[in-house]
């Protein structure tokens, strides 16, 4: 298939290892790597990256997974007001299933709220115009990638005049998330894979931050094996020259600049937060985006009472310690077991981007570098 064998080409694949075998021999000891998001993650075991590299690399699957960092209190407060009785509840797929204190989207739907599953915020739009009579409330999820679509759509909606369009915004950012896990204590890394649709958005200068006072590399990435392979080769790279640059493997797609246009209809619509919680890390300042005042007649959370109430995770889950790198998946003493895709204890079972449903479904009967991992 045009563009895209070439990035699945065995050939590049195989020597991009080799170059990073006789990188790593080269730096004399194991390097630690943090992919950032999540289609990464997925990425690395649906083509079976992890089995190949040397067991002196060592991957750790970061909180780039919108889905799976939302804390159980903010599901809470979804579920609040889903099962308003003049609502209709428009959500992604993915975000249905994952299990609040009580119940998720999807049980609320049986029990009977109005909750339906849309692709993008412009069919929560449709059923606005639709339904004249019912309030249409948009979960807005994702990181800068996701933002910009939903902020169109509240300014077409805008546009339109229509009124009984709301968003509950959980749209977060992704520098102060990793701003975060930098500065935890229990936290080594070595470098990261960048988020590469986030960046087509941001661009590369909020990366600086990471170079310039952590003295780390990263390296923005495209999501096909061979861009995961060639950006792991580039951060071993500076890491073998003693530097800590923010580099751009995905050129084809990512510019340095971003999406100014994205940026704009972002900015104008959206604004920080104080602070926002986010499951495992906590709460961390200014990650997370609330409409502005001027678009504030579209803020659900402003229309509807909701609990906002810190929920602890299930005692069970580790799906917090997943998210900051701190173990893997199959560490996890419920994986596989009790939490499933089908039955799901925590978001990052849940996600198509969450790392535990990426080991579950590619990884699981991988055991040769989990004993490895053990020793």
């Amino acid at each position: 298939m045009k563009y895209v064998d070439e990035f699945r080409d065995p050939v590049v694949a195989k020597r991009l290892i080799a170059t990073i075998e006789a990188q790593l021999e080269q730096l004399g000891r194991p390097v630690r790597i943090m992919e950032v998001c999540g289609g990464h993650t997925h990425a690395i075991f649906k083509f079976g990256l992890e089995d190949m590299l040397p067991d002196g690399i060592d991957l750790v699957h970061g909180p780039g997974c919108p889905v799976c960092v939302l804390p159980v209190g903010r599901v809470d407060d979804a579920v609040a007001i889903a099962e308003n009785p003049d609502v209709i509840f428009a959500t992604f797929g993915d975000a249905i299933r994952v299990p609040g204190s009580e119940k998720s989207l999807l049980q609320a739907k049986a029990g009977g709220a109005d909750v339906r599953t849309v692709y993008s915020p412009t069919d929560a739009l449709t059923l606005a115009r639709n339904n004249p009579d019912k309030n249409v409330v948009f979960f807005g999820l994702g990181f800068e990638t996701t933002t910009p679509s939903t902020a169109l759509t509240v300014l077409q909606a805008e546009a339109e005049g229509i009124e009984n369009f709301f968003v509950f915004s959980n749209h977060i950012t992704i520098v102060p998330t990793i701003k975060a896990i930098l500065d935890s204590p229990d936290q080594r890394i070595d470098g990261f894979v960048g988020p590469g649709h986030v960046s087509m958005v941001i661009g590369l200068a909020p990366y600086q931050f990471i170079a310039e006072r952590y003295k780390r590399p990263l390296v923005v990435a495209g999501f096909e094996p061979t861009d995961v392979l060639q950006s792991i080769s580039m951060v071993l790279a500076q890491l073998l020259d003693g530097r800590a640059d923010i580099e751009n493997q995905y050129r084809r797609l990512v510019k340095p600049e971003g999406n100014p246009a994205a940026l704009t209809a972002l900015t104008t619509v959206f604004e920080l937060r104080p602070y926002f919680e986010w499951r495992g890390l906590g709460s961390i300042d200014h990650s997370g985006l609330q409409l502005t005042e001027e678009y504030a007649r579209f803020d659900a959370e402003k229309k509807y009472a909701v609990p906002a109430l810190s929920v602890a995770d299930p005692k069970a889950c580790q799906c917090g310690e997943v998210l900051k790198g701190v173990i893997k998946p199959w560490q996890c003493k419920v994986f596989g077991t009790a939490c499933t895709p089908q039955r799901p204890i925590g978001a990052c079972m849940v996600s198509s981007e969450g790392a535990c449903a990426a080991y579950y479904n590619y990884g699981r009967l991988s055991t040769t570098r989990h004993l490895v991992e053990a020793k």
